[in-house]
């Protein structure tokens, strides 16, 4: 598996990931503001073939210029089926994470995350440590509550 940042070209790949595991997808338009925007901080998994087995979508959150407010979001993360439990959703996180301290000097990421999605709750709050901030009532479109989460960045 090779773990490699985003390109344009990754998007159609990133987009069908998307559209395999997740209930919650994105125009392609989306997808190329992410890339465009923060070209740095998404990523991709790669099988031997060159093909798109997982994928971060993250941005910088833009409302606060306030140093200690920097911060950035992930947007999205999915690993295809067959690829699962191989870590490469905690890789994916880290080098994520890594680029938003390291280009953009971010204090901390945020996430939300189905209430109902215990295996994505185990990696974030059990294995990545983040915690629950709190409860978004009704976050998704069909009406399921998230949890948002942080993670503090600093070292």
């Amino acid at each position: 598996m090779n773990i490699r940042p985003a390109r344009v070209d990754d998007l159609p790949g990133m987009q069908a990931c998307n559209q395999q595991n997740l209930p919650e997808n994105y125009t392609m338009k989306y997808y190329l503001y992410h890339s465009l925007s923060w070209p740095s901080i998404s990523y991709v998994a790669e099988d031997h073939k060159g093909r798109i087995v997982g994928y971060i979508l993250a941005k910088m959150e833009e409302e606060s210029e306030q140093q200690e407010d920097r911060h950035g979001h992930v947007t999205s993360i999915s690993v295809l089926r067959s690829y699962r439990r191989l870590g490469l959703a905690k890789k994916l996180m880290i080098q994520s994470q890594e680029a938003m301290t390291r280009i953009y000097r971010a204090k901390f990421v945020s996430l939300h995350v189905r209430k109902s999605n215990r295996a994505a709750l185990s990696l974030y709050r059990d294995t990545l440590g983040f915690t629950v901030k709190k409860v978004e009532s009704k976050y998704y479109a069909d009406g399921e509550d998230a949890y948002a989460m942080e993670l503090s960045l600093s070292q």
